[in-house]
């Protein structure tokens, strides 16, 4: 079976930070000379993402072509309130609403193999082809993996480490709070061979099965990002920075080096027939200061702090990643860092604690007068650039599971809710966090050579994969195929099709299980490291 199109996903990748990695003008020279190339003959579009641009809503929107208002994945974790308490647990693709591109393709007979995609875990029933899941602990890899017997063969593959693709969660607690110099370095030594090991599955899997789609997902970008931004970071001279930065950044130079070449290495394993797509979740940039914003809806009388006695257990619950509140005086609040999201507290029965239904509408508008108080003390400027109400950003049927309000922070960053004050404060170092714009990269037969498109949306991305397995986009899909990605040539012999509605989301496998609380706090702890917990 020929392969006919090939899918990168390079978690976090930002045109900002490529853009001097493809250039020969970069002190470090061409450190991705084939991507290089792929940006010279191919095409290119910054990528919108989700309203909040977080790998879990933004990558199960590429692969369903619907925005989270329709698929209901918002965050790492959901939330359940009950009377006067809540209960949190990690998402998984169980929490998907509607149907995924794997299964789209696989019931129109096309063969797929998906790696390390987040939220691919239970693998779906009527899978027909491969998958590995990301986001998974590696003692869970084997009975996440379809078909069954894969893990097994992938078994074969010469220095195969199952524990090196997932998340080393022993050495990663280190960096809980602040790292040496030599924890630091070592923590960006071992994304390498991580990264590797997708890469080998990858390779095995092209030459063995010619899948009609072959994606893989490398999120390695996302990860040194977010701990080693100051030594990637485009905005700023890197140029007599000390011996260690210098180290430091050459390290993430190898890991780029590393990453261009699997690209090309895949690229030529796929054949010359193969359109070639590549796209990020999200972008990046830095982040400035620290805005604590339950602090802020405490002094604002929207929510109470529980008491803490003066303890170790005490200090351990005050610094645990959830808020800890007092539910029965609290009416709004955030639930994790990574949301951004503020939600309003509705008593659902009479005598539970939270707003009446019929003064929702009232209660939000003071709340985002409250909101936009929030200034910079200095300029009288709003520390809070955009708030859009849950209607304006999530639409759909599940709507109702989306904060109530999403923020957007002046400098793109998360928010904190710890207990702490001054709500605002001055990072003492740029951090990396998510920009809104990723990447949208398309080259191979039948792409436009050269050109830049304007923005696309995430969902776009979902849309044109099918198209190119020579499939209709599903009329539900609120992604669309891109005409100007494609020649006119190609556009003619290959026209864009919309068919019928997606079906119901599809069953899990059988033989999938779930975590244990054990693993779901180590997955908690590496969110913590990234900056989505606290």
């Amino acid at each position: 079976m020929t392969l006919r199109t090939l899918f990168i996903g390079m978690d976090g990748a930002t045109f900002s930070v490529l853009d001097l990695l493809t250039s020969r003008t970069d002190p470090a020279g061409a450190v991705m000379p084939f991507l290089s190339k792929v940006f010279r003959d191919g095409a290119r579009a910054k990528l919108r993402s989700t309203p909040n641009p977080l790998t879990p809503p933004a990558w199960v929107s590429l692969m369903t072509g619907r925005t989270p208002g329709h698929h209901g994945v918002y965050d790492f974790i959901r939330a359940e309130e009950r009377n006067d308490d809540v209960f949190f647990t990690l998402y998984d693709s169980r929490d998907c609403r509607v149907e995924t591109i794997w299964s789209i393709a696989s019931r129109q007979g096309r063969r797929v193999a998906a790696l390390n995609f987040p939220f691919t875990a239970p693998p779906p029933k009527d899978l027909n082809g491969f998958m590995v899941p990301g986001f998974v602990p590696w003692r869970h890899l084997r009975r996440n993996t379809a078909p069954a017997d894969l893990y097994d063969r992938l078994k074969q593959i010469p220095d195969f480490n199952a524990q090196e693709l997932a998340w080393d969660f022993e050495q990663e607690k280190q960096a809980m709070n602040e790292l040496s110099d030599d924890d630091r370095e070592n923590w960006v030594r071992y994304h390498l061979p991580r990264e590797q090991q997708w890469y080998r599955i990858a390779d095995y899997l092209l030459t063995s099965e010619s899948p009609d789609l072959m994606a893989v997902m490398f999120d390695g970008v996302d990860k040194l990002q977010h701990q080693a931004w100051a030594y990637l970071d485009p905005t700023c001279s890197h140029e007599g920075r000390g011996e260690y930065h210098q180290r430091m950044r050459e390290l993430c130079m190898a890991y780029f080096r590393q990453l261009d070449g699997f690209i090309e290495k895949l690229v030529t394993a796929a054949g010359p027939g193969v359109q070639v797509f590549m796209a990020s979740d999200h972008g990046f940039t830095g982040s400035t200061e620290v805005v604590r914003i339950n602090a802020w809806l405490a002094e604002k009388g929207w929510l109470k702090w529980r008491d803490v006695p003066d303890t170790e257990e005490g200090r351990r619950r005050e610094d645990s990643m959830f808020a800890y509140l007092d539910w029965k005086e609290t009416i709004a609040y955030c639930r994790t860092p990574s949301s951004n999201g503020i939600h309003i507290r509705v008593a659902r029965r009479p005598g539970d604690s939270g707003i009446r239904s019929e003064d929702y509408e009232s209660t939000r508008a003071r709340l985002i007068r409250d909101l936009e108080d929030l200034k910079d003390a200095a300029t009288g400027d709003r520390i809070i650039s955009e708030i859009h109400t849950r209607e304006q950003v999530f639409p759909g049927a599940a709507m109702e599971d989306a904060p109530d309000l999403l923020l957007v922070l002046r400098d793109c960053g998360f928010v904190s809710i710890k207990n702490r004050l001054p709500v605002v404060e001055r990072r003492p170092e740029v951090v990396g966090t998510h920009h809104p714009d990723g990447v949208f990269i398309g080259w191979g037969p039948g792409v436009s050579a050269g050109a830049t498109l304007a923005r696309r949306n995430i969902v776009d991305v979902g849309a044109t994969l099918l198209y190119s397995l020579g499939l209709d986009v599903p009329s539900d899909f609120e992604g669309k195929v891109p005409p100007s990605l494609f020649t006119q040539e190609h556009l003619a012999a290959h026209p864009i099709t919309i068919g019928a509605a997606t079906a119901v989301a599809a069953g899990q496998s059988d033989a999938a299980d779930g975590m244990g609380e054990d693993e779901k706090a180590k997955i908690l702890a590496q969110l913590q490291l990234l900056g989505y917990m606290e």
